[in-house]
């Protein structure tokens, strides 16, 4: 792809929300040119930690999300669910787990990427805590890494992965000024409250899903139902209609790194069961 820098000095990125299975990867992999093209992208950022089934990555599916266009792939708390992914995200830098696990983790919480005009772009991943487990401070990690890489460069997003809104919110007025983006992911239900904050960050609280919507946020609606009517473990799948791509489209002052918009976008994949 071409270089899609506009003449007045900024840069647009596509930031794809959580990425369900085969249909995601799928719908991802059909809609991407056309997005890159209606918005100028010049770097492409998905959440991909729902790519293998629904529940974490394989290496063939990491490799496929980067294949179809993806140039960093952030995740969240399924990323290993999968263990085979552990040696390939040791030697992946693009593909990015939460910042704030353990700092014995294996893998990367960050990386600094060229976009396809040459500039640097930092993509930065981190976790929530409410509703989601024993994990390292978020604000106090993110807070340091973001004065280790704000010399490389000025762009910087955040993948906020968590569950409650408060938290997600919180995270990004903390760092309001200083990160050109907060994106949150990981509940699959696009909010309506994208927006520029008072210092230029832009945020929204949940980027949405790239997969099935005639489902409970990407998995079949009946083992959903069977699961709070009868309080028992269910084997969850993929569904496979009305599939859709979600995400949010910033464009970014390349000096300043302050972002001057965030759109959101859902396109329709197929109405059909996807296989």
């Amino acid at each position: 792809m071409a270089s899609f820098l506009d003449h007045d000095g900024n840069i647009t990125i596509l930031f794809f929300g959580d990425l369900v299975g085969k249909p995601g990867r799928k719908a991802f992999a059909s809609s991407l040119p056309r997005l890159v093209e209606r918005y100028g992208a010049d770097l492409v950022i998905a959440n991909g930690e729902n790519i293998a089934g629904g529940f974490g990555l394989t290496v063939e599916t990491a490799q496929e999300l980067f294949k179809a266009g993806a140039d960093v792939i952030t995740t969240g708390n399924h990323v290993w669910d999968n263990r085979e992914i552990i040696p390939y995200i040791e030697n992946t830098p693009a593909l990015i787990r939460p910042e704030n696990y353990p700092v014995d983790t294996p893998g990367f919480g960050s990386i600094v990427v060229k976009t396809r005009g040459g500039y640097k772009v930092c993509v930065m991943n981190a976790m929530g805590r409410i509703f989601m487990g024993l994990f390292d401070d978020p604000f106090a990690r993110i807070s340091d890494l973001v004065d280790e890489r704000a010399g490389e460069t000025p762009m910087i997003i955040v993948d906020f992965h968590g569950e409650d809104t408060r938290e997600k919110g919180a995270f990004a007025h903390f760092l309001d000024g200083r990160v050109s983006a907060v994106i949150g992911t990981h509940t699959h239900v696009q909010t309506a409250d994208e927006r520029i904050l008072p210092e230029g960050t832009a945020f929204i609280t949940d980027a949405g899903m790239c997969g099935p919507t005639d489902s409970v946020i990407g998995v079949k609606k009946e083992s959903a139902i069977s699961r709070f009517l009868t309080s028992i473990p269910q084997r969850f799948e993929t569904a496979k209609k009305d599939v859709e791509v979600q995400g949010v489209a910033i464009t970014i002052d390349i000096k300043t790194g302050k972002s001057i918009s965030i759109e959101r976008f859902k396109v329709a994949y197929s109405q059909k069961e996807v296989p």
